[in-house]
């Protein structure tokens, strides 16, 4: 059973994890205690340590599963940190980008794009290991996205396509917003604009404005957290997409040709594939 006990509080199979609003929309878990053991979450009897993977073996247990989902559909970004898990059902988060030219992680997306049926959930964890992670993820609403990315034009790109009137769909109030089925198409020609017309890095920097614009959710990755987003939903306007962002400019090559090392990320769909 999921429910919530204060304004800090989570109550899960009897732990209370503490709970952060750290940004503007999410959620925040952590298994560090509001009081109790040193490391885990306060048990309703102080001798139960909470696990190290409470991810699975509490929030994802048979007997919460469903009332975990439904707090991250609610929510639309839950994020749980230091998580010890092993799970073998994360994969690694594969593609590369060079100074020259960006990987198509580095555009907003939803995952599962090509796929008939889009995952509900999707889940980024950055693990333990011995490199730090500093390259951002961002996340937002797909609907803030959608409008930052037509602002965020340059002017001159305003006489392309129809960017003009894009920008005129999104000027006013949400409820006279275009469809919402019509904002994949939209963002599929704003994207390739910026591909065509913008060098890596101007790109990178259109995209760090969309970024702000957006509100997105960048913090900074720590080792054991997850990042859990609604990722498909019924209702388009409560999705959420992500992207990898560079939060400021590439750096040069080293001397042998490869960029600045960075810890991996892992990825699931939880809903599907936990």
């Amino acid at each position: 059973m999921v429910s919530t006990s204060a304004d800090n509080q989570l109550v899960v199979g009897g732990f209370t994890f503490q709970t952060f609003r750290p940004h503007s929309f999410g959620l925040v878990i952590d298994r560090q205690p509001i009081d109790g053991p040193a490391g885990s979450a306060f048990a309703s009897d102080p001798s139960d340590e909470c696990p190290a993977d409470y991810l699975h073996d509490v929030l994802l247990a048979p007997a919460n599963r469903e009332a975990f989902l439904e707090l991250i559909e609610h929510e639309r970004l839950v994020v749980c940190k230091n998580v010890r898990s092993n799970a073998s059902s994360y994969r690694k988060v594969n593609g590369k980008s060079s100074v020259v030219k960006l990987s198509q992680a580095e555009y907003y997306h939803h995952d599962g794009c090509s796929s008939p049926t889009k995952p509900k959930v999707v889940e980024i964890r950055c693990p333990y290991q011995s490199i730090a992670r500093n390259i951002a993820t961002a996340i937002a609403p797909f609907s803030l996205v959608i409008r930052a990315m037509v602002f965020a034009l340059p002017e001159s790109f305003l006489k392309y396509e129809e960017m003009e009137s894009y920008r005129a769909a999104f000027s006013g109030s949400t409820v006279d917003y275009p469809t919402p089925e019509s904002w994949d198409q939209i963002q599929g020609k704003v994207t390739r604009l910026v591909r065509r017309e913008l060098d890596a890095e101007a790109c990178r920097s259109y995209f760090r404005t969309v970024d702000q614009m957006a509100d997105a959710y960048v913090l900074p990755w720590e080792m054991g957290e997850s990042r859990l987003m609604l990722n498909s939903h019924s209702d388009l306007v409560r999705t959420m997409q992500h992207r990898r962002s560079y939060q400021k400019a590439r750096g040069p090559v080293e001397e042998n040709g490869s960029a600045e090392q960075n810890g991996s990320l892992l990825k699931r769909w939880t809903a599907e594939e936990a």
